[in-house]
């Protein structure tokens, strides 16, 4: 005999599905958090390994937050011997289609070992030529700020922007400068002799 069809009833009915539904996708979240957990861990791993000298600790487990212009910007410090000899810093910036964002390698004298994207949105063909590595981010490496300045050559700087997609140029080099100014608050120049963070 079929149910009879009432306000009650269909309460009742939706009720027991979203009971249902709520409880399988607790299972399924708990299936796959972890594995979501350390496949976001070797990927920052991985990012820090291509921006940094080579280390011998983890430093996706050595980490920091700092504080720049309000926004919080996360650094990783690689080391070799127990001594830091890179500083990895998780920066960002708006570019043409979205937020970009960068993990940039500096070392403990404040030069720019490397850079890698770690996520974007740009158009393809233009901005998204950021990734993969190539010519654009290649004048990047081993970028001293003391010696150039860091700003595309239309804004007056020493940056080669990408053909037609200037914006997107600018917000990379902003995310380089950001990772810059993480790094002087995290070493001002007063503890830069002794290459180790100040405490926070």
């Amino acid at each position: 005999m079929a149910m009879e069809s009432s306000f009650k009833n269909m309460v009742l009915v939706l009720t027991i599905v979203c009971l249902v539904c709520s409880t399988i996708l607790g299972f399924v979240y708990k299936a796959t958090a972890e594995p979501i957990r350390l496949a976001e861990i070797a990927k920052t791993n991985t990012s820090i390994g291509e921006v940094v000298p080579a280390f011998d600790n983890t430093p996706s487990e050595e980490d920091t937050v700092i504080n720049v212009g309000g926004k919080p910007y996360t650094v990783f410090i690689a080391k070799k011997g127990g001594e830091p000899v890179g500083y990895a810093v998780k920066s960002y910036s708006t570019g043409f289609g979205g937020v970009i964002t960068l993990m940039v390698g500096i070392t403990p004298d404040r030069v720019v070992y490397n850079t890698s994207v770690v996520s974007m949105s740009e158009t393809p063909g233009l901005g998204a030529k950021i990734v993969p590595y190539g010519k654009f981010n290649a004048q990047f490496k081993g970028w001293n700020p003391a010696e150039k300045t860091l700003k595309v050559k239309k804004d007056g700087g020493d940056v080669d922007a990408i053909t037609a997609a200037t914006i997107t140029s600018r917000a990379f080099t902003a995310a380089v400068q950001t990772a810059l100014d993480v790094f002087d608050q995290l070493c001002p120049k007063t503890n830069t002799e002794g290459n180790e963070p100040v405490q926070q």
